[in-house]
């Protein structure tokens, strides 16, 4: 069998995180698994978080970064997002099916309030659909 083919036979972390989400909730503890990117096509960034019981804190966060591959098909952080999952007995799983915006955390690496001049792509854009707000979608700024 080619490798090429082995690849697509074998199951990839991000595919058995889809079929968890996809399975609905199972009880907690629950992971939220959020990707983001400097657009809608590249993810950087991987954010997962654990949740023990319903409104409660995360009791556990990690990031995985990469800024040559996409961090989607990396195996090495799936595998470690898979052992961070594990470690803590997710049973359900929460995740958008798209990149929900910028790396960039807002307050740390730019002002509040402010686009990501790092990341044009999402600055007027809706991170939950991806389309361009309009300027009614907007909130009025301060200085308006």
């Amino acid at each position: 069998m080619s490798a090429k083919r082995r690849a697509r036979r074998t199951p990839s972390v991000r595919s058995a995180l889809q079929r968890k989400a996809r399975a609905g909730f199972r009880g907690y503890p629950l992971a939220t698994v959020a990707y983001y990117g400097p657009d809608d096509q590249f993810a950087s960034k991987v954010a997962v978080g654990i949740l023990l019981k319903e409104d409660g804190e995360l009791a556990a966060l990690e990031r995985w970064f990469s800024q040559d591959r996409d961090v989607r098909n990396d195996a090495e952080i799936s595998r470690q997002i898979a052992e961070f999952s594990a470690r803590h007995k997710v049973r359900s799983v929460a995740m958008a099916d798209r990149i929900i915006g910028c790396p960039h955390e807002e307050g740390i690496d730019y002002p509040i309030g402010e686009s990501c001049p790092q990341c044009p792509y999402w600055a007027d854009r809706d991170r939950w659909t991806g389309k361009p707000t309009t300027a009614y979608d907007r909130e009025p700024n301060d200085g308006d």
